[in-house]
């Protein structure tokens, strides 16, 4: 799991450092983490990181795009490591987010929208809120 991430770090063009490795070990784990929960994991393997290194990784990580913020409605954005286009299930009750696979058609008509409007595609995200399993 760490040379994955040294390697990822890497092709960004990105010094492996401890904590940009304990990071994204922690958000690789995970799948998703808003910052509470990285900061917190973190600390279990890094205890001299503080809040503040973490955001200002965080934010970096971000604007390369090697993380992707995901906006959760009422909820604290959680990160992920940025991978293929998907969605995402989120539970209201316990915030949990699940990634789910986007449909070619939902790619194909925000495309087709994309090129009627005049407008440029950048990305496509889509989250579907309701009650997880767990807590239902």
């Amino acid at each position: 799991m760490q040379n994955n991430i040294i390697d990822l770090l890497k092709s960004h063009g990105l010094k492996a450092t401890p904590q940009r490795v304990t990071i994204l070990s922690v958000i690789e784990k995970k799948g998703h983490a808003n910052i509470d929960e990285i900061y917190e994991d973190a600390k279990t393997t890094n205890p001299s990181m503080s809040l503040a290194t973490v955001y200002k990784n965080i934010t970096s990580l971000v604007d390369i795009n090697l993380l992707k913020e995901v906006a959760l409605s009422s909820l604290k954005s959680k990160y992920e490591i940025n991978k293929e286009p998907h969605s995402h299930l989120v539970c209201k009750v316990c915030g949990h987010v699940e990634d789910i696979d986007l449909n070619s058609d939902i790619v194909a008509s925000a495309s087709k929208l994309s090129k009627e409007k005049k407008f440029q595609f950048k990305e496509l995200g889509l989250n579907i809120y309701g009650i997880c399993s767990k807590c239902s």
